[in-house]
């Protein structure tokens, strides 16, 4: 049985898409996707290695801050790429029953 989850991330991408569809002036979202895809990259790797601070500095609120940029930068980058949030989804769903399955 599928546990219920926040509908959080479809909202992200969703309204990523959005964004990509009908441009708002000024939005970031628009920015990285005009930029393209080397500054979409950039940004992830930025928010992956400031997680990475953040976890070797302890300090949960600083994790989940940089860990909530990271997330997002991740969801315009799944959308740039036109990969459904569901793909993701479902790999993740796939690697959780495999290791079910084989005790990892």
């Amino acid at each position: 049985m599928e546990q219920p989850h926040d509908a959080i991330l479809e909202e992200l991408y969703e309204l990523v898409i959005e964004r990509a569809r009908h441009p708002e002036l000024g939005s970031y979202t628009n920015y990285l996707l005009d930029k393209g895809l080397d500054k979409i990259l950039n940004k992830l790797g930025v928010q992956a290695i400031e997680v990475a601070i953040a976890a070797k500095n302890g300090r949960k609120s600083d994790i989940v801050f940089e860990s909530a940029d990271l997330v997002y930068h991740l969801i315009v980058l799944l959308a740039a790429s036109s990969i459904p949030l569901e793909d993701l989804i479902a790999e993740l769903r796939k690697r959780r029953t495999f290791s079910e399955h084989n005790s990892v």
